[in-house]
């Protein structure tokens, strides 16, 4: 499929002008599935990755990292446009739309001067208006699909000013890509999911398709599933997952990548709870949002957790510094704080009172257990 260029025209500017994932040649059933290696390192990977993946039915976009901006000089930084070729050949041989990301205007002219079907801007490069903007002013006047990551940080006017960006100058086929946010704090992914950003952007924006990157999210194996299964839990409209012929010996990102046979295995543990295609108008059914009360109080849990650690480690200092374990002052001083906090959220003062007695309880005893174990 060529990138076709055509005359602009100009959007409408509201909440509903973004045409639906089901709109889109790509599109044949809910979950949309986009997959192919980090990293287009050799023409035989490429090609043979996508012979699998095109064998399952499961893939209807292969994708690949082409330029590939790392975190540090010095790591596999991608085989340039030379791997473009290959990802046409795919597109010929194997029927499947491809996609690569571009962070610049040169890259955007690359991948279009190939036919590449789908466009993807990175976490990194979204973070930046300056570049979204060159990337949206070079796309003016063309036709093909965007697909905006959110920026690296949690930051959701950001993420919708880029998508607005690309929008602005006529290209109407926009989805979002969840990859997970970076945070100081986070232990357990790689990239923490945040879901409620995306739930918000899809509020705000009901017009934009959002697909879930669990392999960035997660940063390993172990919690595709979990991430991918959350994501149809939230109703979203696609996955992004990496797969790779040989993962282990994968030139970059080597423990997120899935080999392509186990995609289907992936796929199918999945439950969909509609089997019709997702509608991207946001619904407030009981279902939508008892998950999204689940993210909440899957937050609440990370968050105690947090806080009992800090506990643990006072526990530390207070024995070093033969402290007795109840300070009584600090404990009315957290409460009074917890409280006044809590009326400006419209909390009950009772109620607020009754959670930190039980959480002051919890920390005091965790203090306790540090003190007597060292």
């Amino acid at each position: 499929m060529e990138a076709k260029v055509k005359s602009p025209s100009k959007p409408k500017m509201d909440d509903t002008y973004i045409k639906p994932i089901s709109d889109w040649s790509v599109y044949k059933q809910r979950p949309l599935v986009i997959s192919g290696p980090c990293s287009a390192e050799t023409e035989e990977q490429v090609m043979e990755t996508a012979r699998i993946l095109a064998a399952t039915g499961r893939c209807d976009v292969f994708r690949a990292g082409v330029w590939k901006p790392r975190t540090k000089p010095g790591g596999f930084e991608g085989v340039g446009s030379v791997a473009l070729k290959w990802m046409k050949r795919v597109s010929l041989e194997y029927g499947l739309p491809v996609a690569v990301e571009v962070a610049n205007q040169k890259h955007v002219y690359e991948a279009l001067k190939y036919g590449i079907d789908i466009l993807w801007i990175g976490a990194r490069t979204t973070t930046n208006p300056f570049s979204i903007q060159e990337i949206a002013d070079t796309l003016k006047g063309v036709d093909v699909t965007v697909l905006v990551k959110n920026p690296v940080n949690p930051d959701l006017n950001l993420w919708i000013g880029a998508i607005e960006r690309i929008n602005k100058v006529g290209i109407n086929r926009i989805g979002a890509i969840h990859r997970g946010f970076s945070c100081y704090e986070n232990e357990l992914y790689r990239n923490t999911p945040k879901w409620q950003i995306p739930v918000e952007l899809r509020r705000r924006m009901p017009g934009v398709p959002v697909i879930t990157d669990p392999s960035h999210m997660s940063g390993r194996l172990d919690y595709l599933g979990e991430i991918s299964q959350k994501a149809m839990d939230l109703n979203f409209d696609g996955l992004m997952i990496e797969s790779h012929i040989d993962p282990e010996k994968a030139w970059s990102d080597s423990k997120q990548q899935i080999h392509p046979g186990s995609l289907v295995s992936l796929l199918d543990e999945l439950e969909i709870k509609r089997n019709a295609p997702a509608s991207l108008g946001f619904s407030d059914t009981i279902e939508e949002l008892r998950d999204q009360i689940d993210i909440f109080d899957d937050q609440l849990m990370e968050i105690l957790g947090q806080r009992f650690k800090l506990a643990g480690q006072i526990g530390s200092k207070k024995k070093k510094l033969k402290m007795k374990p109840l300070q009584n002052d600090r404990k009315e001083q957290v409460i009074a704080r917890a409280v006044e906090r809590g009326k400006e959220k419209g909390l009950g003062a009772e109620f607020v009172r009754e959670i930190f007695e039980i959480i002051h309880r919890e920390s005091l005893n965790r203090q306790i257990r540090k003190m007597r174990s060292e």
